[in-house]
């Protein structure tokens, strides 16, 4: 098996180390494992690409590579300049330094590299480890998904849903905020939304008097509703959330018709 891996966090960003022992499990003795990751941090990119401008791609050794753009760009960059149009057989996206569930989702770079290997038509699975008060104190605050990792993944490749409709199902997996041993299982949880909180923004002058701006997050401890992402990893569970590109609102087409006829 040859497996992609990439991420938001960057080249040199723990995550990818913990992503690329997950890969290599998977991959097996006879497959491969590529890095095309971007060479400084993207978080909160999104789903962007770089559209208007160049970007340049250095290879660091045998089968690992970077480039200056988004998580999206390096997908796109090992598909046709990597790896020449001789697609990989699977996309791993992560781990992330930080969870990716409820309206994280959203603005993900590590959700968006999962994404365009899913609008390529390739199978992809996005992991990130949700951090806490119980992963501070540990010397790996990633082993949860160190440690669980090359099982989730190897039950989606062998048990998931993979479609090939024109917008093909892929995978977040989100980590709890829980030390290994807490880990009390794994729960399919549809995205959540974090009520009460949001986005935000705070200005700071800088010694010279001009006004920098800098986005925050809310607050991450909030629960969703029972059954989503973010309820789970704070109950301890691992979330599995299958996810579209496809942002319709499908339940609303009939009577929004109905409305506007």
């Amino acid at each position: 098996m040859r497996i992609l891996i990439t991420n938001d966090d960057g080249i040199n960003a723990p995550g990818l180390e913990v992503l690329s022992a997950i890969a290599t499990d998977i991959a097996g003795s006879g497959g491969e494992v590529w890095t095309v990751a971007p060479a400084f941090e993207q978080s909160g990119v999104g789903h962007c690409i770089s559209y208007t401008h160049p970007m340049m791609i250095t290879q660091f050794g045998p089968r690992r590579f970077a480039t200056e753009g988004s998580p999206a760009d390096c997908v796109l960059s090992a598909i046709y300049d990597v790896f020449q149009g001789d697609r990989p057989d699977l996309v791993l996206s992560g781990v992330n330094a930080g969870n990716n569930a409820g309206e994280n989702t959203l603005y993900s770079g590590t959700i968006g590299g999962a994404m365009e290997a899913a609008l390529q038509g390739l199978p992809a699975i996005a992991l990130s480890q949700f951090f806490g008060p119980e992963t501070q104190g540990l010397d790996d605050p990633f082993q949860a998904a160190r440690t669980y990792g090359t099982a989730v993944v190897r039950a989606l490749l062998d048990k998931g849903i993979w479609t090939d409709h024109d917008y093909r199902v892929f995978y977040n997996v989100n980590f709890p905020p829980v030390a290994a041993a807490a880990v009390r299982g794994t729960r399919v949880a549809a995205q959540g939304f974090r009520r009460d909180t949001a986005m935000g923004l705070e200005a700071h002058l800088s010694p010279s008097g001009r006004k920098f701006l800098w986005i925050k997050g809310g607050d991450q401890r909030r629960r969703t509703l029972p059954g989503t992402d973010v309820a789970a990893n704070l109950e301890g569970y691992v979330s599995v959330t299958p996810m579209r590109a496809d942002l319709t609102a499908h339940d609303l087409l009939a009577d929004l018709e109905v409305r506007l006829a």
